[in-house]
Order: C-alpha cells, then sequence, then structure tokens
C-alpha cells in the first residue's frame, strides 16, 4: 500500500507542471485598478459599440489601456494593453488606434480590438503573441478595468 501511495504521489507531483508557454516574455503583470464614468466627456465615445478610447493614466498597464463597449448587446466591455505584445516596451510600443483595430509603429502589427488576435502574424515561424487582456465590468454608469 506505501508503494502504491508513493508511486501515485510521485506520478501527481510530476504532473504539476506550470506551463510558461503562454505567458508573454515582453510585459510584466501590472496590478491597477481604474474606473471609467461614462457620464464624462472624455469616455463618452464608450456609450457607443466599436467606438475604442485610450486610457493613458498613470498606473494603468504598462503602457496604458485600450477599451471598447464590445459583444452583440452592447452590455460587453474589452480592455488590452496599450503596448506591442511582441517585444519589451520601448519608445515605439505604445499602439494607435486606427478604428477598431490597433496598430504598432515599430512593425506595423495590427491587432482588432475586438478579439485582441493579431491581424498579420508573419508565417516566419517565430512565436508572436495576441494583445494582452485586462478585464473590464460595468456597474451603472462606471466601467472598471482591473488586472
Amino acid at each position: 500500500m506505501k508503494y502504491f501511495l508513493s508511486t501515485f504521489l510521485s506520478l501527481f507531483l510530476i504532473s504539476c507542471e506550470s506551463d510558461p508557454t503562454n505567458r508573454n516574455p515582453f510585459l510584466q503583470e501590472v496590478g491597477f485598478r481604474f474606473e471609467l464614468n461614462l457620464n464624462l466627456p472624455l469616455y463618452n465615445d464608450l456609450n457607443n459599440i466599436g467606438n475604442p478610447v485610450y486610457v493613458d493614466n498613470n498606473g494603468v498597464g504598462t503602457r496604458g489601456a485600450f477599451v471598447m463597449r464590445a459583444g452583440l448587446s452592447g452590455s460587453q466591455f474589452v480592455a488590452w494593453e496599450a503596448s506591442c505584445p511582441n517585444h519589451a516596451p520601448n519608445n515605439c510600443s505604445t499602439m494607435t488606434i486606427d478604428g477598431q483595430n490597433v496598430t504598432c509603429s515599430c512593425e506595423d502589427f495590427t491587432y482588432s480590438l475586438f478579439t485582441g488576435q493579431q491581424l498579420d502574424r508573419p508565417a516566419d515561424g517565430n512565436r508572436y503573441y495576441d494583445l494582452l487582456f485586462y478585464r473590464a465590468t460595468q456597474s451603472g454608469n462606471i466601467v472598471t478595468i482591473f488586472n
């Protein structure tokens, strides 16, 4: 019985492996919480589906965040890191809004603000990352983004 229990415990410990392959090595996990008041003119675009807003306040993500109302009902919000996920933050890594996409000026990579996916992923065999997702919730006229 001891042999069986020790074998089972050994197999269990070996199978518990953290998978670092999904972790983006270029972006830190930054903890923050920020509230956006939809009554303020600065965030007025968030009252309509598909109008993204760049939130560049200090302490919001690494380089800020892009927030957008999405979903068929318009009751869902998405928030994404504003720093390009495919290289370390530098002077050109803060992306810019281009309609409902964002573009990194370093390599001209384009990402969808609806899905976070890179739209022009090169077929060169290298690993490329999609946008870093932040949680977003709405309570009345306040949208809270956080990580």
